[in-house]
């Protein structure tokens, strides 16, 4: 009789990850499966953070001293403190163990933040405010008189210095996930719809830490031939069934177990596996698809021991749109006076690469579905509207949208404006005047909007933009379904911190255009 419990086997080590070979009984896991897995969670977060607390010590220490010096030069100086004076070196190593102990308290270095951007820049900025914050109380309690200017300067510098450094290192660390390191070991449970759009979701994520080692499917998918699914361009092994889980995670040493839809069972399935679990070191993840569309406006509240989900209902207008309206105009009207000398000179070359006009007018249809005439450098022939109906058979984009590559129409100086989105620029009129945002869905032809499905109209909630978040994904190498789901996503969660994200990433992308054609 076979042995019920799972072992592993670990090869020879190699120069890559482990390779796990699960050998056991078809009843508790898929025999003979061989897994590639990266190191441990633990492990290499441990030696990431440890590297986090030197580089933020060494920045810190840097800004401390640069503040100081150009405060006071090269000579030692005292502060008063009541009846003391200390030097301001004493003071300035206080302010700087104070510093790197607020970054800890507020968990900047948390797995669960490290690398993944915003949300650790934010934690970093709020850990330094703070740190100042308090500091400048207790000077004031304790009667320190530091110098204001010398104060002042720490902060911003300090702060700026720690952002700069943390993208550098979030680089780093996309760079080394693309290799493989850096990545929690994850196993996905759900029925296989959920698994495999969960699947699809990580790998397209190059942001998201994790690994996924295996799935668990419900018992009547488990043995079904073959013992794997393929998702894209991967194939991952199915190595238990729903019962078994934890015994898995043991057997693996899964650092997280990520629920995919609602599995068999349920809430109840669901907190009896958050009690299996207890005796790992694995954490529990819950991913839903409404967090697609509805990802930041989840709030838990909980009511007399019932937790309750609210779900924010999106506002399309108020003081927040107004706002984004006000950074239109001013970003938009600051934008023509810098770069209209390099518009002029792109006017030039238009010209003098093939006849017609420079711009190129067009009808698009805007917030609320009113039409409206965008204007763009013109990339193509003169009479490109007139050809376009012997390309449509070539057409290689899905739904409603039209892409040709290496398009007959396009003219030499526009294959490069198009590349580097350098024809859309003259949008910035469009922004300045009120048909168009900065950051917005793209805007779309009426012919393709009278072929929207009913859901899709929601793209028209908001102006459309220069940039959105189909810019940053991928943009003609995206599908009708992912430009739509993204455009949902931005029309009812977008935020100004957000706007400038994008606009930040749409400049990398300009420089590195991925997906233009």
């Amino acid at each position: 009789m076979s042995d019920p419990t799972p072992k592993v086997n670990l090869a020879p080590a190699a120069a890559t990850a482990p390779r796990l070979t699960l050998v056991g009984s078809p009843e508790t896991v898929r025999s003979d499966v061989e897994i590639d897995s990266p190191a441990s969670g633990a492990v290499w977060a441990r030696r990431y953070r440890a590297k986090l607390v030197m580089s933020d010590g060494a920045v810190i220490a840097a800004a401390l001293t640069a503040a100081m010096l150009a405060r006071f030069g090269i000579d030692s100086a005292a502060a008063p403190v009541g009846v003391l004076y200390l030097d301001y070196w004493f003071i300035t190593a206080v302010i700087g163990g104070t510093w790197i102990c607020a970054l800890s308290a507020l968990r900047t270095r948390d797995p669960r933040v490290m690398g993944m951007g915003a949300t650790e820049y934010k934690r970093v900025i709020n850990a330094s405010a703070i740190t100042f914050g308090l500091l400048a109380i207790a000077f004031l309690v304790f009667q320190v008189d530091i110098a204001r200017s010398y104060f002042v300067l720490s902060f911003p510098a300090g702060a700026a210095a720690l952002t700069l450094e943390r993208w550098l290192w979030r680089k780093w660390l996309s760079r080394q996930r693309r290799f493989g390191h850096y990545l929690l070991r994850a196993l996905v449970v759900g029925q296989r719809d959920d698994v495999e759009y969960v699947i699809t979701q990580l790998h397209a994520k190059s942001a998201i830490a994790y690994y996924v080692v295996g799935v668990a499917l419900d018992a009547v998918d488990e043995f079904a031939r073959p013992a794997e699914i393929a998702v894209d361009d991967q194939v991952v092994p199915i190595v238990t069934d729903l019962e078994n889980v934890a015994e898995t995670v043991s057997t693996l040493g899964v650092d997280t177990v990520i629920v995919a839809g609602s599995p068999r069972g349920g809430a109840q399935y669901i907190r009896s596996l958050g009690w299996d679990l207890e005796h790992t070191n694995a954490e529990l993840v819950l991913s839903s698809r409404l967090t697609d569309v509805a990802g930041p406006r989840i709030h838990f509240r909980p009511v007399d021991g019932l937790p309750l989900i609210h779900v924010e209902i999106p506002r399309f207008d108020g003081f927040k749109h107004a706002l984004k309206r006000g950074l239109d105009v001013v970003a938009s009207a600051v934008a023509l006076l810098v770069l209209f000398p390099g518009l002029l000179i792109v006017a030039g070359l238009i010209r003098l690469d093939s006849p017609g006009p420079v711009l190129f007018r067009q009808e698009r249809c805007g917030r609320n579905g009113e039409t409206f005439r965008m204007v763009k450098f013109r990339s193509m022939v003169q009479n490109a509207e007139d050809t376009l109906t012997g390309l449509l058979d070539q057409n290689q984009a899905s739904g409603n949208l039209f892409k040709i590559r290496n398009d007959p129409r396009i003219t030499r100086i526009g294959g490069f404006l198009r590349k580097h989105s350098i024809d859309e620029l003259p949008q910035i009129w469009n922004i300045l005047v009120g048909n168009m945002s900065i950051v917005g869905p793209r805007p779309s032809l009426p012919r393709e909007v009278l072929n929207y499905e009913t859901h899709v109209h929601r793209r028209l909630y908001i102006k459309p933009g220069l940039t959105g978040m189909w810019q940053i994904s991928g943009r003609s190498d995206l599908t009708w379904e992912e430009s739509v789901r993204l455009d949902l996503y931005y029309v009812e969660n977008w935020s100004l911190a957000g706007d400038l994200m994008i606009i930040w990433r749409t400049i990398k992308v300009v420089i590195h255009p991925v997906g233009a054609y």
